[in-house]
């Protein structure tokens, strides 16, 4: 049954997904937006919409070790493991506007999760804040970036019905996916506990790494496909939008909604979020070199995903090398 519930809610979430991020692009494409900017909102966002639904159904059912979790864990399996993979399959371009701006956004948003959470505990005024933050940083990148035609003016003004007709299919596409990610995120959410249970395992350690990795399976496929399709401003605006959401939108969100804060576990604040300081740290450099994410700087993320999974299995398991 636990199987179940996890199989089940991340087909749900993954196809959800799939759906939201289909409506949002075509009408993406509908407004002329360039590729850079698609990725870092429409894509980001939509493909972070597993990880909203995951948290804020945790927070409602007052798990707040999975709605910390899941964020911090997807932040630093995005980074480390997706954009990894990706470059590790076709080396990444980077644009000089994302290196100069949206990264050190990141930065930022994660230095500033990590202040909030010293006092073990993100309240309704830090979550509005940072969801503040969110609204700032999008009118901010989609003002800098405006496209450079007008919005599909021939089909708009020749055809405005058929026009409208297409809007308002990939409004119900994406309102359709939003549905199954509610859904999925239950589910998953109900199997990550009872495994946590089963396993006698922490519910911060489920939610840092099965549900932030399934979560994130929306963002690793569409990276991993973008990077094969040489769409790789979408492939890194995709991973760095999807980490400033994830922080800024997703526990903006979760401090709002909980009625007295959502709690932060003090392993968290000790050893999780440092982490994930650290990787958005070390993603400046790594973007930096040459603009380009290399194979070898990929197969490193890699290899320092899966030193930071094995650290969590064994201090999960109380072994001696962690004691």
């Amino acid at each position: 049954m636990i199987a179940a519930l996890l199989i089940a809610g991340a087909v749900l979430l993954m196809a959800g997904a799939e759906l939201l991020v289909r409506g949002a692009a075509r009408i993406a494409v509908a407004t002329a937006l360039p590729s850079l900017v698609v990725g870092l909102t429409i894509v980001a966002f939509g493909t972070s919409a597993p990880e909203l639904a995951v948290s804020i159904g945790a927070t409602f059912a007052d798990r707040p070790a999975i709605a910390i979790g899941n964020v911090v864990g997807s932040n630093i399996f995005n980074v480390l493991f997706i954009l990894g993979l990706s470059a590790s399959v076709v080396p990444l371009v980077v644009d000089r506007q994302l290196v100069r701006l949206d990264a050190p956004v990141m930065l930022a948003a994660s230095v500033v999760l990590l202040l909030m959470a010293l006092d073990a505990r993100i309240d309704r005024a830090e979550g509005v804040l940072l969801f503040s933050g969110l609204l700032t940083y999008t009118w901010w990148i989609v003002r800098q970036r405006r496209p450079t035609v007008e919005p599909v003016t021939a089909a708009a003004t020749a055809r405005p019905e058929r026009f409208g007709r297409l809007i308002a299919r990939s409004a119900i596409i994406a309102v359709v996916g939003l549905a199954l990610l509610v859904l999925g995120a239950r589910w998953f959410v109900s199997g990550a506990v009872a495994l946590a249970r089963v396993l006698d395992v922490s519910e911060a350690v489920i939610g840092l790494t099965i549900i932030a990795a399934g979560t994130s399976l929306p963002e690793l496929a569409t990276s991993v496909v973008a990077s094969i399709r040489g769409e790789r401003d979408i492939a890194v605006g995709n991973i760095i939008g999807s980490n400033i959401f994830n922080i800024l939108a997703i526990v903006g969100l979760c401090g709002i909604l909980a009625p007295h804060g959502v709690a932060v576990v003090p392993s968290m604040i000790d050893f999780d979020i440092p982490v994930m300081l650290a990787v958005a740290v070390a993603t400046l450099p790594v973007l930096y070199s040459g603009m380009r994410v290399s194979r070898a700087e990929g197969g490193f993320l890699l290899a320092a995903y899966a030193a930071y999974t094995l650290y969590l299995v064994l201090q999960a398991t109380q072994h001696q090398a962690t004691l």
